[in-house]
């Protein structure tokens, strides 16, 4: 085996549709990757993942890149520098004592749980998501649902995930704070707020249940959490050519290994991701004083404080016309590739005007800061509009940062200074167009660097270089922000993009408009329910 490969970090991410593996080196470059798609489901009207599709996904996913591997340096690998494990945050992993998951994974994205999260955020004197974990467990308290009592631990995708490949349930902070709210102090959960859930929990009939005994232990960023057992090993590679032994990194969520890939951990730092959902964080020199609904208070994987902005809703519909457009191209004859796909449509966008009279609503699904409980992907237009390529590319792109430009703002409203953002996802690989719409939408300056379209998967194989460096004693007496920006974006090149005032001022004007225009998709929500053909995007 090469000795580059053993020198590498492997990194698994496990994103809305697709699962990547990503192997990387010690200077951040990236050796080889692999992936797999999938879907989720609504079932009895809850957005799920099956665990047996968990499992074949990361084996698939490490089966291409590990194919990749020997292509190129002729042999599998067999052992890693580091293994790290990422995925979407939040939503309700319950398993009972025997470890038998007791209830079908409910995802991030499901909206049921207002009633929960109104009451805990009262509780609790700090804003509960929706999506949050802890949310979910309370809803399913005030549910009265039977596998409550049964409840022995909670978890994230990525704890799961991280603890078939090790026997380890653990989380890093910043996944753990997007369960249950941190203290940044202490850098594990707030005590306060969970005497606060028990007494809460009791007052609903869950009498017995103690939420810190069911929650993951947290660790920061380069901490033990564990080696790869003979059973992981087997799960991630058929041919058993990988062995156990290699170290790895707390698991994290999406939202920390985007931090990572975009090398924002530092106060004052700032980043946007874009997927199937979007969502801007900004790091924090000290926790709000004011909960605010529309902002999350989560941490970095170093336990600083981030404010978050999340919205449900990110590229997705994008990803849908993009398909349309493709199969149009094959049916004449021109069949091209995704990317191609992309670089054509969005590469136009900036060619029409910033206000033509086209609205896009990218709402697959409910976006609280919209104040929608459900979504319908919609495209309206006057009939005075002029409908072209370009027109349509670029209502779609500020369609899908309409509803985080919103959330924005109420950050910027209580004085937090916004100098720069650092974006990453699929959209930003068309260089310059959605980062220069991202700008005008944020009124701030954004860079993407050249990392970026590798996303979390390269962000949690950093990490996973991180807690290698800790384990050879080459990153003492360094922290992970000082440590990033020395030993892996010291020589990064990165694009910064500011948009013009005229940009950010036509942006405002479509805002404007697409606010107006909610009315018309409460229409559609009111008269379009969701059926059985729905249950895939």
């Amino acid at each position: 085996m090469s000795a580059a490969i053993a020198r590498a970090s492997l990194g698994i991410e496990l994103g809305s549709t697709r699962i990547k593996a990503c192997l990387v080196a010690p200077d951040g470059t990236t050796l080889a990757t692999g992936g797999s798609t999938w879907e989720n489901r609504l079932v009895d009207g809850l957005w799920t993942y099956s665990l047996d599709d968990v499992r074949a996904g990361v084996r698939a996913a490490y089966g291409e890149l590990a194919a990749n591997v020997e292509r190129e340096h002729g042999a599998r690998p067999e052992t890693f520098a580091a293994v790290g494990v990422s995925a979407m945050m939040h939503g309700y992993l319950a398993f009972d004592a025997a470890g038998e998951l007791l209830v079908p994974f409910r995802t991030w994205r499901n909206t049921n749980t207002g009633a929960a999260a109104r009451e805990l955020s009262e509780a609790l004197g700090f804003a509960v998501p929706l999506r949050w974990s802890a949310a979910h467990l309370y809803q399913a308290i005030l549910d009265r649902e039977a596998h409550v009592p049964r409840v022995h631990a909670l978890t994230t995708l990525a704890g799961y995930v991280h603890e078939l490949l090790t026997g380890r349930r653990v989380l890093g902070v910043g996944d753990a704070s997007g369960m249950f709210p941190v203290d940044t102090a202490t850098g594990t959960y707030d005590a306060r707020m969970l005497g606060a859930f028990d007494e809460r929990a009791a007052a609903r009939g869950a009498e017995g249940l103690r939420i810190a005994e069911i929650l993951p232990e947290v660790l920061s960023a380069g901490e033990d959490a564990g080696e790869l057992t003979a059973a992981g090993a087997a799960l991630l590679d058929e041919t058993g050519t990988l062995r156990a032994g290699a170290p790895l990194c707390p698991p994290e969520g999406d939202a920390g290994t985007g931090m990572v890939a975009t090398g924002a951990v530092a106060p004052r730092t700032g980043n946007v991701s874009a997927g199937t959902s979007i969502f801007a964080m900004v790091v924090l020199e000290e926790a709000p004083r004011v909960a605010h609904d529309d902002v999350d208070v989560v941490a970095t994987p170093a336990g600083d404080p981030v404010a978050m902005v999340h919205c449900n809703n990110g590229a997705s519909e994008l990803d849908a016309w993009a398909a349309v457009f493709g199969e149009f191209a094959a049916a004449l004859g021109h069949a091209s590739s995704s990317d191609a796909v992309f670089e054509a449509l969005l590469g136009t966008a900036l060619d029409a005007d910033a206000d033509g009279g086209l609205l896009a609503y990218n709402l697959l699904s409910g976006e609280p800061i919209a104040g929608l409980p459900e979504g319908r992907p919609l495209f309206v237009r006057t009939p005075g509009s002029r409908l072209t390529l370009a027109g349509f590319a670029r209502a779609q792109l500020q369609g899908a940062f309409a509803a985080l430009s919103l959330g924005m703002r109420t950050l910027t409203d209580e004085g937090v200074t916004i100098e720069a953002m650092r974006a990453h996802g699929g959209m930003f690989r068309t260089r310059g167009v959605a980062q220069r719409i991202l700008a005008a939408a944020l009124d701030a300056p954004v860079s993407v660097a050249e990392t970026a379209g590798e996303g979390g998967a390269w962000g949690i194989a950093v990490l996973g270089l991180y807690r290698r460096a800790r384990i050879d004693g080459t990153a003492a007496g360094r922290g992970l922000a000082a440590w990033l920006d020395q030993e892996v974006f010291a020589g990064a090149s990165a694009e910064t993009v500011v948009a013009e005032p005229a940009e950010v001022v036509a942006f405002e004007a479509y805002l404007q408009r697409w606010r107006e225009g909610l009315a018309v998709e409460a229409a559609a929500i009111a008269s379009m329910p969701a059926t059985d053909a729905d249950s895939r995007e």
